[in-house]
């Protein structure tokens, strides 16, 4: 037997650092006394952060995604003519920009990513003076241009006489045209900016929305999503309650295999704060813009476009606003649509609070 009453260097050793020990159980378990339950499996997601799973874990993240899942409404509404039709009117409205032949806030430009405000348009990310969730502004009246004719006799009718949405509600309608390997970060729809419920339908290819996600920058990586939702060309998506308000949503890089678009109908709050008329965020130059130059054909691209690695461009002040990088650079369910109008009461009786990023 050694010195000390050892006979394993090893045990002399483990007695002389006993920190060592207890520090490691307090990393694996997440306390001090290695209580913590169930086989643990830790990877890695950055070079900075660290994320732990666990039965316990996956048992939460469960039932996370049964609460957002509750808490969503998909309706099978447009036949694929119709899809065909609208499809046209989309594609009209992208050449009429890519003409200059809208409003200077109608059009939001991004690398893979174009949005189209209409009816009523709103600051976000790089465009905001002060930066995080709650500043976002609606801009002043008559800014963007109106809702398009087609969008209300082909879309938003439709959704009214299938008892989606009560009639005049929305006020609000934005087209995202997707191409392939196209995203937009985890968000949440800003509270005090829209009503719930939020309704969008998807036109020219399949995709998903997924929830929970967290995304990372050169290159993009996203985690693992709660939950993931399929969304079908010519499918209705309804979001209220919990996916609404609590957990963030996004579209992945992955998920945008051929071009795709979504048309957003949304509603106001009447007390939704704008910009006033005199900020510089709102000034507008004194000619319209030159015409841009047609894109590469959107409805197909290269197999593996939309799984390589790659910068989100979109994430550059710049190439979003140059000109501001200078400056500062009848039934959803009546209990869903309910939660979805008492929006200040389930506010002050939700504990949880939601990381929200730009989008």
């Amino acid at each position: 037997m050694a010195a000390g009453g050892y006979s394993d260097l090893r045990e002399k050793l483990k007695s002389m650092t006993p920190h060592r020990d207890d520090h490691k159980t307090a990393f694996v378990d997440g306390t001090s006394n290695g209580s913590g339950k169930g086989r643990k499996r830790k990877y890695r997601e950055s070079d900075e952060d660290d994320y732990e799973h666990s039965d316990d874990n996956a048992e939460l993240r469960e039932q996370e995604a049964r609460r957002v899942s509750s808490s969503i409404l998909q309706k099978n509404i447009f036949t694929p003519e119709e899809c065909v039709l609208i499809e046209e009117k989309i594609d009209d409205v992208v050449a009429k920009g890519e003409a200059g032949l809208y409003r200077e806030h109608t059009v939001d430009r991004a690398p893979l990513r174009n949005k189209y405000f209409f009816g009523e348009g709103y600051t976000y990310g790089a465009q905001l003076e002060k930066r995080g969730p709650g500043q976002e502004r609606l801009y002043p009246k008559g800014e963007v241009d109106e809702i398009p004719s087609w969008v209300d006799e082909l879309v938003i009718k439709r959704l009214v006489s299938n008892g989606v949405i009560p009639e005049g509600f929305v006020n609000s309608a934005v087209i995202n045209d997707y191409q392939p390997g196209g995203c937009i970060v985890s968000h949440v729809d800003p509270l005090h900016i829209f009503a719930r419920p939020i309704v969008s339908v998807s036109f020219f290819s399949d995709s998903a929305l997924c929830f929970g996600c967290r995304f990372q920058f050169k290159p993009i990586r996203v985690s693992e999503p709660v939950f993931v939702l399929p969304v079908r060309r010519g499918s209705v998506t309804v979001l209220s309650g919990y996916a609404a308000d609590d957990i963030t949503h996004c579209i992945r890089p992955q998920d945008i295999k051929e071009r795709r678009a979504v048309i957003i109908l949304r509603k106001t709050r009447p007390d939704a704060p704008r910009l006033d008329s005199d900020s510089p965020l709102n000034s507008s130059p004194a000619e319209k813009p030159a015409p841009l130059k047609s894109k590469r054909s959107y409805r197909k691209a290269e197999p593996d476009a939309a799984h390589r690695p790659r910068v989100l461009e979109m994430d550059k002040e710049e190439n979003r606003h140059p000109s501001l990088s200078r400056q500062r650079r009848h039934s959803v369910g009546s209990e869903n649509w309910r939660r979805g109008q008492d929006y200040d009461k389930h506010r002050e009786s939700s504990g949880r609070k939601v990381k929200m990023r730009r989008h």
